[in-house]
């Protein structure tokens, strides 16, 4: 296997272990699976563990010196490593766990290549850390996102630290909102790599600093790299005082949204 990526470049190693991991995630698809209790409603799922051990096999064996961060094995490597990995193996367990195929496979290298991979749609979507693609039956396009759909995606999950200052379904609610969007919430960050491939208008969640979140960093990165605006809930950069997460297919949507936001119900 070290062989195979003997002259891999990063969003190859991304992209390579993000489709390992959702082979796992489709192989398991439908069984009766073990479940870990995370507490507070949360758990992970057999095929979790067993897809980020499969991701982790695709590093180790094309980054040896690489740290990495899972979202079920957590951290390994010195934790300020200058090269680390963010993993989440399965984004959407509760999805996956009831039947449905709305899941995300997360590979970020922190600052660099980063890949989200669909396990039943069959497309990747990936950077290099320049531009975005994604990859389908072989086949590379450029991620272009475009607010035409006018659907926006609202994450509902908590916590909700920015409420009641700010309610994901208060904007729902919002009477601009209604006349201009039209909501979607699909409960994976999926939705945020539809973002950058203009299936989506625009997500939306609440959060704390969400940009090295083993959830978001490879969508992100993506959304980044293909032109999107990505801002806190308060319109600021991301970042270590950073509020969640608006990521917007242009400056109109962006500005739209913000303008909701502040403005409250």
């Amino acid at each position: 296997m070290i062989n195979s990526y003997a002259n891999a470049d990063d969003a190859d190693v991304a992209i390579a272990a993000a489709r390992a991991g959702a082979d796992v995630v489709r192989t398991l698809y439908g069984q009766r699976l073990t479940r870990i209790d995370k507490g507070a409603g949360d758990f992970a799922t057999a095929a979790d563990v067993q897809a980020e051990e499969t991701i982790l096999d695709v590093i180790r064996a094309a980054r040896p010196d690489d740290a990495v961060l899972g979202e079920e094995g957590g951290q390994q490597g010195a934790a300020d490593a200058a090269r680390r990995w963010l993993v989440d193996p399965l984004c959407g367990t509760l999805n996956y766990a009831v039947g449905s195929m709305l899941v995300a496979v997360n590979v970020a290298l922190r600052n660099g290549a980063a890949a989200v991979a669909d396990p039943f749609g069959g497309e990747v979507f990936f950077t290099d850390g320049r531009t975005a693609s994604v990859r389908h039956d072989g086949v590379d396009a450029p991620l272009v996102p475009t607010p035409a759909t006018r659907l926006v995606d609202v994450n509902l999950d908590p916590p909700f630290p920015s409420a009641p200052g700010f309610r994901g379904v208060d904007l729902l609610a919002h009477p601009d909102f209604v006349e201009r969007f039209r909501p979607r919430v699909v409960s994976t960050t999926l939705a945020l790599a539809w973002v950058a491939a203009g299936k989506r208008a625009a997500y939306v969640t609440d959060g704390g600093d969400l940009s090295e979140s083993v959830h978001f960093a490879a969508g992100i990165a993506v959304c980044r790299a293909a032109g999107c605006v990505v801002t806190g809930i308060d319109g600021a950069p991301i970042g270590q005082a950073g509020r969640g997460l608006v990521v917007a297919a242009d400056a109109e949507t962006h500005e739209l949204l913000m303008s909701m936001i502040r403005g409250g119900g």
